[in-house]
């Protein structure tokens, strides 16, 4: 929203510079987001002096008359000017572009700039100026001689009386429709600085005839119009609006039309009170009714091409046969004002804001009306509103009023009272506040506090603070004016609720290792839970209890609900390969049952299945099977995930894997993975190798923790060293890296196996290229220092793994 900062004195007298008005405005919540400078005359008329013709010397130039002038500008010498304007003379007090001054077009943009140069023969040292060179007219019939007895070297500026202004920019919050107007932001800064405000002068009585309004009202629908005004002007005469009316309205960034339009635009930007202009000899059978035509109704609005429809709940102003305007957000075509109109019917109206709110967005127009109409206006505004835009009319087209002023305002809307308490209002701000200080800002905001005693008072709001219902919202307003900055900080911060730490979402983490294994190639599926007995036979040395029988089974194939994933899996592979879908990557969330005597128990999963080749075969690269490791990669990437911490390694369940590895979290088994057995593939006649992976998901779900932890970036280098270390072949990885973090606790970062060799000459033994990445945070290690960290690991690598150390 813009706020223009001379309009803005009009109402409010301020001494305070446009920027500490700023400073003001964001403090009380009015956000200020920019303050632009606008100058009345596009370069502030900088370099353009009055000055005086003090001889003027005719010559021709190519059969152009020309004359050399001698100027005082007020400078120490006399300027030579070249002119070429017919009426300049000797003795004439003029304006003069001096050297070094920039000339700007009527769009604002700088043309050229004034230099010494010569010209036809002769140095000019400026320009003699007609008015449409300096940007205060048009004409540029010759120079613009002036009279005055201002001395020469007076800046232009002051001889036009200009004053730059300034644009305020404020981020206007949606629950602040009283501040959408120059009056509105002249009300908050009342309440802070303490300065009278006030509207417009109305003169009593207005210029009126003889006579009744020829127009009359009806509203059919009073629950969406609660007030409507109305004023008939009769003899009007549509022209150019004056200059100060053109300069308020191009400054807040609304473009002059005519002097009837611009009015209603003047009183909306000015006091916040939509209204809308109608054409009188446009209003079919001199009837306005206000109601909510039939659904496809169709309305032609002002600059649109297209007509628009009815939606069954528009309310809209109709004359006796039809729309006329799409009430409260824009008017029609066809009864706009126009240059031949002579009669004006003028409408300023209170719309409920759920009802513009509803039209506005289903149609998509946001007009500077509807914006204020949807958020809601003051219902006791329009009839004044309606005063002030009549009598400008009036004075600005040598229109008159006929008849009385419309207003219908058959209910009107009451003020709210709220109960305040004292003890609240402490308790809110976190500080006590002198009672009467309370009283004096709400009086200034136009609240009164009426049956006051020690403990509170009840506040009574006008309805045009649509945003103060609540005792909350009174001790909000007396905290936005009093001011946050005058709040004191106590040394001990405390509250009355403490948050608790909110639950894993349990489906968010689920998408969460969904995406993850989506991204690396695995597509999900669902499975039956219902299932043959048979498999669970097959593998029962590792199940941890007996089937949940099917009573009344569909089938043998159905008889179960299942014990493991394994099986649901092995089928979806066996369905794919089966159709020559050989490399696959799949996944299933699921649950599985089980029964222990009378009890039941369900446990939820994830099953991660791998088949077939790792990738496909292209020109680059050859395709490859997966391995253990790939499933391995893939179980780490989970884990990591869900942040678990510190797991403990353990032996496979050998009654499903041809070898694999577990991982515990304590005494419960977190992750079991590896390649499925034979026998059990074969079940399903599956040839091709299967690796598998099944999740604890609830164990899983319990890892997860929202905490991040940082640390800074290492200041120090680290330095890798490795080793080769033949080692028995039932020593695992793990046992190194054990031992290793056991036997260098503070400067091992790291450790890594980069190479494995199994042959014949290592006789039942295996080789291993290990590598151990060493940093210390506080300084650079020395060559002595990772010397002897790399011998207590070779040691310990000899006592605890019987590990030679190869050269």
């Amino acid at each position: 929203m813009k706020i223009s900062f001379n309009w803005l004195k009009t109402f409010v007298e301020l001494t305070e510079t446009p920027e500490e008005i700023g400073k003001i405005l964001t403090a009380t919540g009015l956000e200020v987001e920019d303050i632009e400078k606008v100058e009345a005359v596009p370069g502030g008329l900088r370099g353009f002096v009055v000055a005086e013709v003090l001889t003027c010397d005719r010559f021709m130039m190519k059969e152009k008359q020309l004359s050399l002038c001698t100027v005082d500008t007020g400078a120490d010498q006399s300027s030579t000017i070249v002119c070429g304007a017919a009426n300049v003379a000797a003795g004439q007090k003029v304006i003069v572009a001096t050297v070094g001054t920039t000339l700007y077009g009527q769009d604002g943009k700088p043309i050229f700039t004034i230099e010494r140069k010569k010209t036809y023969g002769h140095f000019s040292e400026g320009m003699i100026c007609a008015e449409d060179e300096m940007g205060v007219g048009t004409s540029h019939d010759g120079i613009m001689v002036l009279t005055t007895d201002l001395p020469n070297g007076t800046p232009a500026a002051a001889y036009f009386d200009l004053s730059d202004d300034f644009v305020i920019h404020i981020g206007l919050t949606p629950n602040r429709a009283d501040a959408a107007s120059h009056f509105g932001v002249a009300r908050d800064l009342k309440a802070v600085l303490k300065h009278p405000v006030q509207l417009p002068q109305v003169d009593a009585p207005l210029k009126q005839t003889t006579g009744t309004s020829p127009i009359s009202v009806t509203i059919q629908n009073p629950e969406a119009c609660p007030r409507f005004c109305g004023v008939y002007i009769e003899g009007v005469t549509v022209r150019q609006s004056p200059d100060w009316l053109k300069e308020k309205l191009t400054a807040v960034g609304i473009k002059p039309r005519n002097a009837v339009v611009d009015v209603t635009n003047y009183v909306l930007h000015g006091i916040g009170q939509p209204m809308h202009a109608f054409d009188a000899d446009a209003i079919t059978g001199n009837e306005i009714v206000v109601r909510v035509p039939e659904k496809n109704t169709p309305l032609l609005l002002l600059a649109e091409e297209t007509e628009r429809h009815a939606t069954g709940y528009d309310l809209m102003i109709c004359n006796a046969e039809k729309p006329m305007a799409l009430a409260g957000i824009k008017g029609g075509k066809h009864s706009g004002v126009e240059d031949s109109t002579t009669n004006v019917f003028l409408e300023v109206a209170y719309f409920d804001p759920a009802w513009i709110r509803k039209s506005d967005n289903f149609h998509a127009l946001k007009t500077d009306a509807s914006f204020r109409y949807a958020r809601g206006t003051d219902p006791n505004m329009p009839p004044f509103a309606a005063r002030l835009a009549a009598q400008l009319i009036c004075e600005l087209t040598g229109g008159s009023i006929k008849g009385d002023f419309i207003d219908i305002y058959p209910d009107p809307i009451a003020h709210v009272q709220i109960d305040v308490r004292y003890a609240n209002v402490d308790r809110l701000i976190g500080q006590v506040i002198d009672r009467s200080t309370i009283t004096e800002i709400l009086n200034n905001l136009d609240i009164e506090c009426l049956h006051q005693t020690p403990q509170g008072f009840v506040a009574v709001v006008p309805p045009y603070r649509v945003d103060v219902k609540r005792e909350a919202d009174v001790i909000e307003e007396i905290l936005r004016i009093y001011g946050l900055d005058n709040i004191k900080i106590s040394d001990f911060l405390a509250t009355e609720l403490v948050s608790g730490f909110p639950k894993i979402d349990p489906d968010r983490q689920r998408l969460r290792v969904a995406q993850l294994l989506a991204a690396n190639g695995f597509n999900e599926t669902l499975s039956n839970s219902l299932t043959k007995a048979s498999y669970a036979a097959a593998i029962k040395a590792s199940l941890p209890a007996d089937n949940v029988l099917m009573l009344n089974a569909l089938s043998e194939d159905l008889s179960v609900m299942r014990q493991t994933m394994v099986f649901s899996g092995l089928e979806s592979l066996a369905r794919n390969v089966n159709r020559r879908q050989k490399d696959l990557k799949i996944f299933e969330f699921g649950k599985t049952y089980h029964r222990t005597a009378d009890s039941y128990e369900e446990q939820q999963h994830l099953a991660v299945f791998l088949t077939g080749n790792a990738e496909a075969e292209t020109w680059l690269t050859k395709s490859r099977e997966v391995s253990f490791y790939d499933l391995a990669s893939t179980v780490q990437k989970i884990m990591a995930t869900m942040r678990v911490q510190n797991p403990k390694i353990s032996d496979h369940d050998e009654a499903l894997f041809e070898y694999g590895h577990t991982y515990r979290l304590g005494k419960k088994t977190l992750v079991t993975f590896g390649q499925l057995k034979r026998s059990i593939t074969k079940m399903l006649d599956i040839k091709q190798t299967v690796f598998y992976a099944d999740f604890n998901w609830e164990l899983l779900l319990k890892q997860y923790s929202d905490a991040v932890r940082f640390k800074d970036i290492a200041k120090f280098p680290e330095v890798r060293r490795d080793l080769s270390l033949v080692i028995e072949k039932t020593v695992t990885y793990e046992q190194i890296k054990k031992v290793a973090q056991q036997y260098e606790r503070k400067l091992l970062q790291a450790v890594n196996v980069f190479d494995v060799y199994e042959g014949d000459n290592l006789a039942g033994k295996k080789s291993y290229s290990v590598s151990f990445m060493l940093q210390d945070f506080e300084q650079t290690l020395t060559e002595s220092t990772i010397d002897k960290t790399m011998e207590r690991l070779i040691k310990g690598f000899e006592k605890d793994l019987g590990a030679i150390i190869r050269k």
